[in-house]
């Protein structure tokens, strides 16, 4: 009976990453972004970060290269809080979680600490802490950038590293916990990552008919008063599912981004969109 495509060949758990192995880990996340692109984002930097541990689970070559392919698909998050992801994702690997629970956890939770993350850091602690080494130095207080530079990356790496470990460790509790669950569980997290990408579609995604058909006296906005009409955000929804479409048939991501600037351009220059 052929083994099902979705589980690894070896099923037997891998033993539990050493604290001196999660650390090396947190360290190897700090390259995240190094290799940052517009076709999967931030995966290359999500791969390097967790190989060690990968390599440490997977002793049968067809499990590490199933496991290393899944883990260079699409990926981005914040990259602080990356760790709380890796920790969990590496439990499922050493439980050899089926491997579709698994990416489904990756999509549910890399947008949520994504926002989270902005929102902590960006919006919050770097703000107070620019302020106050800021004020210092206005004052001719050379240890104004030292002070914002040390209350930062104490925060920073404070929640790096013990994210590392916190998500590993809540990953192996909550395994054992759900284990007979895998399967709702993967749903529910595929349920979550759809919605996320389905407001993301309606967020982001700008294609706007800018054409008002015009007889006599009346007009007619083709994008407000009748596309919008009919369903709001139709055109990014389709477009979407069109690129959607050509990905699936084997069209390359970057042609695919290549084909989105001509359309736009050709759009700008006869002013429909």
């Amino acid at each position: 009976m052929e083994s099902n495509h979705y589980q690894y060949e070896d099923q037997t758990e891998a033993k539990e990453l050493q604290p001196k192995q999660l650390r090396h880990l947190a360290w190897r996340s700090l390259l995240l972004q190094a290799s940052f692109n517009y076709e999967r984002m931030q995966a290359a930097g999500w791969l390097y970060s967790i190989l060690p541990g990968l390599r440490q689970i997977h002793k049968n070559k067809k499990d590490l290269s199933k496991s290393m392919k899944d883990n260079m698909e699409f990926f981005n998050t914040h990259p602080f809080l990356v760790t709380f992801i890796m920790g969990i994702i590496l439990a499922m690997e050493g439980k050899k979680e089926d491997r579709e629970a698994i990416r489904g956890i990756k999509i549910a939770t890399m947008g949520p600490l994504g926002g989270i993350g902005d929102a902590m850091f960006y919006l919050t602690l770097l703000p107070i802490t620019a302020g106050i080494g800021a004020s210092l130095a206005v004052d001719g207080n050379f240890m104004g950038p030292i002070v914002f530079l040390l209350m930062f990356n104490v925060i920073h790496f404070g929640v790096r590293f013990g994210l590392m470990t916190y998500g590993y460790n809540t990953g192996v509790k909550a395994i054992s916990k759900l284990k007979e669950g895998t399967q709702h569980v993967s749903r529910a997290a595929s349920i979550v990552g759809l919605t996320v990408v389905g407001g993301l579609i309606a967020t982001y995604v700008s294609f706007n008919i800018d054409y008002v058909w015009v007889s006599g006296e009346s007009e007619l906005n083709i994008q407000s008063d009748v596309l919008d009409q009919i369903m709001p955000a139709m055109l990014p929804l389709g477009y979407t599912l069109l690129v959607y479409w050509l990905l699936k048939r084997g069209r390359s991501p970057l042609t695919l981004i290549g084909l989105t600037v001509v359309v736009g351009l050709i759009g700008s220059f006869f002013n429909i969109l």
